[in-house]
């Protein structure tokens, strides 16, 4: 079966002399691996760059077999928006290995298309850190470790909500949350109202809860060791926390 597809290269290895093993979050197939016979060719080293958007065909005698892609074509060359900017670059090869390890084979995944296109083709690391921000939320309910955001978990109030227990992942207002405060969370606002202008203190206190229910809900349930390169992304956001 011939499939004609569109998908962001989420990494590509190479494989003997000029071929390359591809790795791309697709639009209808999710994440799928696919084999390129002549991917090193003078002709193909430059589209199959992390980042780059290519239009694509594939076949495979079965789903769950490895895709050999032919017909490749380069739609959005975004990685030479990071390749030309030290920092976006840095911060593209720290996330990565999360896109990778969090999202399954075959599987449609279609908010996750759409948010990790946005995250390529940002124009600021800022930008590039909300739509990662976004992708981290989203791989909570994505994994069945969604949160329960609605209301207060103590009075049922859905204003005022102000904190997230890490220990039942519920919300709480912030009069019920105040004497506990340094146990908890702060209620990820900007990503519950969908919007793409948070401070970076916004950011870094939504990623603060998303990696620590990624790490104790997904990674150590499952005995997945958490990417080194989360360090760095910590490390990034803090300088450019500094720097704003």
């Amino acid at each position: 079966m011939i499939i004609k597809d569109e998908g962001y290269i989420l990494g590509a290895i190479k494989y003997g002399e000029k071929a390359l093993i591809v790795t791309i979050l697709s639009a209808s197939k999710g994440k799928i691996t696919g084999f390129v016979s002549d991917g090193m060719s003078k002709k193909n080293r430059g589209i199959f760059q992390v980042g780059n958007k290519i239009f694509f065909e594939s076949s495979a005698r079965l789903e769950e077999n490895m895709k050999r892609l032919f017909r490749v074509e380069l739609v959005e060359p975004n990685a030479v928006g990071m390749m030309t900017d030290f920092k976006k670059l840095e911060l593209l090869t720290a996330v990565i290995p999360m896109f990778v390890k969090i999202l399954n084979e075959n599987e449609e995944v279609l908010n996750f298309y759409e948010i990790v296109g946005k995250f390529f083709k940002a124009k600021s690391i800022k930008e590039m850190f909300v739509w990662y921000t976004y992708f981290e939320f989203y791989a909570l309910e994505y994994l069945g470790v969604g949160l329960s955001l609605d209301c207060c978990a103590v009075t049922g109030e859905v204003d005022n909500l102000y904190y997230v227990s890490p220990r039942t992942g519920k919300a709480v207002s912030k009069d019920v949350g105040e004497p506990y405060k340094e146990k908890l969370f702060f209620y990820p606002q900007f990503v519950v109202d969908k919007s793409d202008s948070p401070s970076y203190k916004e950011i870094f206190n939504v990623l603060k809860m998303t990696e620590y229910f990624l790490k104790e809900n997904f990674f150590k349930f499952h005995d997945i060791k958490l990417p080194d390169s989360c360090a760095k992304i910590w490390n990034i956001l803090a300088n450019e926390m500094d720097e704003a």
